[in-house]
């Protein structure tokens, strides 16, 4: 296996090559993150109820974040700490404590709660109660929440292999794999299924669609070209997960571009010059990325125009965004919660949670779900449906 660069410095570093930073000295600081401004609020979001499942990691980049499956929200926590709170009012309904160190998810669906290790450990508990079901070793790091369907669990491992594990036992189906480049950013993108095929991203900017039952290649597209003399202009991983939206599927490399394709085929209809390493998402009328530098930026889901950008985020390392209502939603490494308007990306509110927010929040109805990077999972109202 290749070596592999596993520090978000990687990230900064480009991040900062790519916004413009001068090169005539020796010495290049980073930009600051742009300073919010003043905004006025169309609504006030109330946080309603927080957990913890455990202390955190906060200077590792690691792929947990909180699932929702049904009523229930789950968490993991890096030291061992896996629990199940009840949706509406965070109260908890069963914790459990692991002697492993947790790095990716959970997952949930299928009665199961789905955890990954930094050893490559892939923990399966039942949903109802948190009793052990089964546990396989995998040969690397895990650092996305698996996919659940039916009796198949997908997972991705950092070494660029997709395994298909039996939903009842862990007993492994099929593996796939994709080359993985001497460097890469750290994380993984998420798998997901639709219908007969499990989809997910790789680190050499090709996004791959197997077969649930065999595990073989149906498609495989590129999403990024690689680019430039150096490594470290030459990144083009897919880390945020596809999206998928009926007969789409939208995907993001990071110095790639965001396309529109054919779930079941994988043909392109379009594609846009764009770079996120955090993710995209859809919906009727548009596609919502947040860029690597910060901005957020809506295409029109028919042609792949851009139709608005908000800048008034750059630097701030936005989480991928979210849809709840007519907003689109991200976090920022300080912590701040922000509702944009899906007409124009103008600012509707703002909330504070309690530090830095590196995940996707997770969205059911009104309330909104995020977990900082010091392990708090909070969840925060809206007014409406």
């Amino acid at each position: 296996m290749s070596v592999r660069t596993a520090i978000l410095l990687a990230v900064v570093l480009v991040v900062g090559t790519l916004s413009g930073c001068s090169h005539s000295k020796s010495k290049v600081k980073p930009d600051k993150p742009t300073v919010l401004v003043p905004i006025k609020a169309q609504f006030e979001p109330r946080r309603v109820w927080s957990a913890s499942p455990g202390k955190a990691e906060p200077k590792l980049r690691l792929g947990l974040a909180p699932a929702i499956d049904g009523n229930r929200v789950y968490g993991a926590g890096p030291h061992g700490d896996v629990l199940a709170l009840d949706l509406a009012t965070g109260h908890q309904l069963w914790r459990r404590h692991f002697k492993l160190f947790f790095s990716g998810g959970p997952g949930a669906g299928s009665g199961l709660v789905l955890i990954g290790t930094s050893g490559g450990t892939m923990l399966a508990l039942a949903a109802a109660d948190g009793a052990e079901r089964w546990r396989v070793q995998l040969n690397s790091e895990l650092l996305s929440a698996p996919a659940i369907a039916a009796d198949l669990v997908v997972v991705r491992t950092v070494d660029g292999k997709l395994y298909g594990l039996n939903a009842t036992d862990g007993q492994q189906r099929w593996v796939a794999d994709q080359q993985v480049p001497k460097l890469s950013l750290r994380g993984t993108s998420a798998p997901v299924i639709t219908g007969e095929l499990a989809i997910s991203g790789f680190d050499n900017g090709r996004l791959m669609a197997v077969s649930m039952a065999s595990g073989n290649t149906v498609w495989d597209v590129a999403v990024g070209q690689a680019r430039g003399s150096s490594e470290l202009q030459r990144l083009i991983d897919v880390d945020a997960s596809p999206v998928i939206d009926g007969d789409d599927l939208f995907a993001v490399a990071f110095q790639g571009r965001a396309v529109r394709l054919t779930r079941d085929t994988g043909h392109e209809l379009w594609s846009h010059e764009i770079s996120s390493y955090r993710g995209l998402a859809a919906d009727a009328f548009g596609v919502y990325v947040a860029t690597a530098e910060g901005a957020v930026v809506r295409l029109d889901r028919a042609s792949g125009a851009e139709r608005w950008r908000q800048a008034g985020l750059l630097r701030r390392s936005l989480s991928a965004p979210v849809l709840q209502g007519n907003s689109v939603v991200v976090a920022d490494i300080a912590g701040v919660i922000h509702w944009l308007s899906m007409d124009d990306g103008s600012f509707r509110a703002r909330a504070m949670a309690g530090s830095r927010i590196s995940a996707a929040p997770v969205v059911s109805g009104n309330l909104l779900v995020v977990q900082t990077d010091k392990g708090v999972i909070e969840a925060w109202r809206t007014p409406g449906s």
